[in-house]
């Protein structure tokens, strides 16, 4: 295949899932010898393809006029700010000469004005392929990016339970609703979603049924997560722990993470199955607001913080028995990918992506929505399957090997 420059657009390079998945996705597409860079709003990371965009005090500026618009119309409820985005501000990007060179622009999470829906327009005017991937459901919702029970964005969205007493038939929601119809109707935007439940929703909602949604997994390198490694995670000998199960987020306790739940599992396993906790620890990692949610927690445990260093959080998950998710929403679900490809069974709910990575009692076990119980029925089985972590490995291979993903993407660009 001839030589393509291509420009991947993400809020930052190294910070959250989405942003992890993409800057997997620039190198894999390198990888294969393609001109890959990022443009980022927050550059944390020393790759030099990766390239921030603006001056502080400009990208401080746009974050600001954003977060401000959405207070003044939900009724200054800051509990609910950061769930909801407008698309309203952005970095002025058209210009930039990467996205000029470009023969195809990939665009990613890029909210928190990053990309405004009006400069989505300008860029896709230039006449590039455009393909944009949908890390969460903010494409086809008016302002939110999980719906959660509500079912609004099949319609015109509007009486949006996010903007409190502002909320009603021609509020913010609808309004970020036309603007997006608006620029849909007149683009050419391949829409992506990272799994069949994303592509699912995206069926059911008003802005993107009838377009065509192409399904293409995360690019995970799976070769960065083999099932061994030389050191261990902690200076205690694995022996000192019978059993491991870890749980992971960049913040454990955002709501949709269901962290209350895991803990509640791992309380009814302490109580009702000895055999089990005897001996047992659950590992935390992430960050965390309110510490104090551990108090309830009776199970061993321990509470790691945020891992950023790729060789520590490998060596946990080498270690661990079972990767454990108890989200209500996931739309692929990465640490459970990282955590299979390093040997350990998962065990999870299944509304969402996470049916793309675990068949039920074959590979990993998928827990009766928002039930505890079975969530620690769950993490029992996978203890007791005790499967093969090579098996596991190697199925996390073939379903989100980096290359095959980049090549997918490559063939998108020149689909008509």
């Amino acid at each position: 295949m001839e030589k393509k420059r291509i420009v991947l657009l993400s809020h930052n390079d190294v910070l959250g899932g989405a942003a992890i998945v993409t800057y997997r996705l620039m190198q894999a597409l390198r990888d294969l010898g393609h001109e890959a860079d990022m443009l980022v709003f927050h550059r944390l990371g020393d790759n030099p393809h990766v390239h921030q965009l603006g001056t502080m005090p400009v990208r401080g500026a746009r974050f600001m006029q954003e977060r401000a618009g959405i207070m003044l119309r939900n009724g200054f409820n800051r509990r609910d700010l950061f769930k909801i985005s407008t698309g309203s501000t952005g970095m002025n990007i058209h210009r930039h000469p990467l996205v000029r060179q470009a023969d195809a622009i990939f665009v990613n999470w890029v909210n928190q004005a990053t990309v405004s829906l009006r400069e989505m327009q300008r860029i896709c005017n230039l006449g590039k392929p455009v393909i944009w991937t949908m890390h969460d459901l903010w494409c086809m919702t008016g302002v939110c990016h999980h719906p959660y029970s509500c079912d609004h964005y099949c319609a015109e969205c509007g009486n949006c339970r996010y903007l409190g007493p502002k909320a009603g038939p021609n509020d913010l929601s609808h309004k970020i609703w036309l603007r997006k119809k608006k620029l849909y109707d007149a683009t050419d935007i391949k829409f992506v979603a990272v799994s069949n439940w994303v592509k699912e929703c995206a069926q059911r909602s008003s802005l993107l049924r009838d377009k065509d949604i192409e399904v293409i997994h995360n690019a995970f390198p799976s070769e960065m997560f083999a099932t061994e490694c030389d050191m261990p995670f902690t200076a205690e000998s694995r022996l000192d722990f019978k059993h491991v199960i870890t749980f992971g987020a960049a913040k454990l306790d955002d709501p949709v993470k269901g962290l209350p739940i895991a803990i509640e599992a791992l309380n009814i396993l302490m109580d009702e199955a000895p055999e089990v906790a005897a001996g047992a620890v659950a590992v935390f990692y992430g960050k965390v607001d309110n510490p104090q949610l551990f108090d309830k927690l009776r199970f061993p445990h321990i509470a790691c913080g945020t891992i950023s260093d790729h060789t520590a959080l490998h060596q946990l998950l080498v270690q661990s028995d079972v990767i454990l998710s108890t989200s209500y929403y996931e739309t692929l679900g990465g640490t459970l990918i990282e955590g299979m490809s390093a040997g350990a069974t998962p065990v999870s709910f299944g509304n969402g992506g996470q049916r793309d990575i675990i068949d039920h009692k074959v590979t990993g076990y998928i827990a009766e929505y928002g039930s505890a119980r079975d969530i620690a029925n769950g993490i029992k089985w996978a203890i007791n399957a005790n499967l093969d972590r090579r098996k596991q490995h190697e199925t996390i291979h073939q379903r989100f090997n980096a290359a095959d993903i980049a090549r997918r993407y490559l063939a998108l660009i020149d689909k008509k």
